[in-house]
């Protein structure tokens, strides 16, 4: 079993990493400032980690506030070389320290602040160093911003980088679920598609029972007569009804299906396609497949499709187990092991487990599906006989999360 890292290593988040490490940057800052900042400038002894925690504790704010820690060390620094006086033949104009303190402040401003304050933080830095550090002549009042310039540039193709990538990454993931809701959306539309296969066969029979029962049964009176055809007529306006509201379901240019749906006992048909294809596959059926429902039939059949499909396209080469019970619920379990070839790349063009799912809610079922501990999967899908349990109560089962 992988042993779980503990806690602290899972709190220690990109921020809090970031705010330790500017935490032991100015520590180190300020040991270093505080000591030899009378080597530079003339500060009393007591004015001293004052003048040095200037030098160094703004960076604290690299990360919530880089544009006040700018403003902080670079005010400072103006002050410094301002008002204290230097010490002999000593031409900085403030610490070293407080430099590196500066340009790191002002990469963190390209990294994080507006547009604007990148620009005057740039043009602030390059009037400070470019006035007060010492120099040869012009050429270095034109070196700073130059210098300067370059910082800021690189700080903002970082930020650039960063922003993209997280964009890139927000695309993708709205990309996966736009995928799903769509696979989801036409497997719902195939499901329909088929319940008006179905609904409009019996109705068809209905509207054929009602316009033969005269010339079948045997002393029909007028009023019954009249109840036949008030019965056919209902049925042909509920079939033409249907018929309009479902049949904009297919796709365009899609001929209307004509053969019979699959029913449960064409999964032996089913099994032996794909042995035929290649498939490793044995089954086991168990029960009277021929009293099962059409619709029921239905989705256990497109069930069963779809799994030897993902198994197919996911796991080639793997063997395929699959068992298949009929008692007081249809039980449907299929499980493969770990494919024996590479996976072949997928089009995202499939419906599913969550096709599978949707099927099995559909017909008052429940479907799980989970991987094996050998490297396999399985699924198993368990659906009523009956689509209502006595009293005339509908059966509702609601589907577990497809893991």
């Amino acid at each position: 079993m992988k042993q779980q890292s503990p806690a602290w290593k899972r709190s220690m988040t990109p921020r809090l990493m970031f705010d330790i490490g500017s935490v032991v940057v100015a520590l180190i800052f300020f040991s270093i400032a505080w000591p030899t900042l009378h080597l530079t400038h003339v500060v009393p002894i007591a004015a001293q980690p004052g003048v040095a925690a200037l030098a160094a504790f703004p960076v604290l704010f690299a990360r919530v506030n880089p544009a006040l820690g700018w403003a902080i060390s670079a005010g400072s620094a103006l002050l410094i070389a301002l008002a204290i006086p230097h010490q002999p033949g000593n031409d900085m104009p403030f610490q070293v320290i407080h430099l590196l303190s500066l340009l790191i402040l002002l990469f963190a401003v390209g990294l994080r602040a507006p547009g604007q304050l990148v620009a005057v933080a740039w043009a602030g830095t390059a009037l400070l160093f470019g006035t007060a550090m010492p120099g040869p002549g012009a050429g270095a009042a034109w070196g700073w911003p130059i210098g300067l310039a370059a910082i800021v540039l690189v700080a903002l193709l970082v930020r650039w980088l960063v922003a993209s990538r997280a964009q890139l990454v927000q695309q993708e993931e709205a990309n996966e679920l736009e995928r799903a809701r769509r696979a989801i959306l036409e497997e719902k539309a195939r499901i329909a598609r088929d319940l008006h296969d179905v609904v409009a066969h019996h109705m068809s029979l209905v509207v054929v029972q009602a316009q033969t029962a005269p010339y079948r049964v045997e002393g029909v009176t007028p009023a019954a007569r009249a109840e036949f055809d008030s019965i056919g007529a209902t049925a042909r306006e509920a079939l033409n009804e249907i018929r309009g509201m479902l049949g904009v379901l297919r796709s365009d240019g899609q001929l209307p299906e004509t053969a019979p749906q699959p029913k449960a006992s064409d999964l032996v048909g089913l099994f032996e396609g794909a042995r035929r294809a290649g498939v490793d596959i044995d089954w086991t059926i168990s029960g009277d497949l021929t009293a099962v429902l059409e619709t029921t039939g239905l989705a256990l059949y497109r069930i069963a499709q779809e799994s030897l499909s993902n198994t197919s396209r996911h796991a080639p080469g793997a063997p395929v187990r699959v068992d298949l019970v009929s008692g007081a619920d249809l039980v449907l379990r299929i499980g493969n092991g770990p494919g024996t070839t590479a996976a072949r790349p997928s089009s995202n063009g499939g419906h599913g487990l969550a096709g599978m799912q949707a099927r099995a809610l559909a017909a008052g079922g429940e479907l799980v599906a989970s991987p094996r501990p050998d490297g396999g999967f399985q699924v198993e899908a368990r659906l009523p006989l009956s689509p209502a349990v006595p009293g005339g109560a509908a059966l509702a089962v609601g589907a577990p999360p497809v893991g």
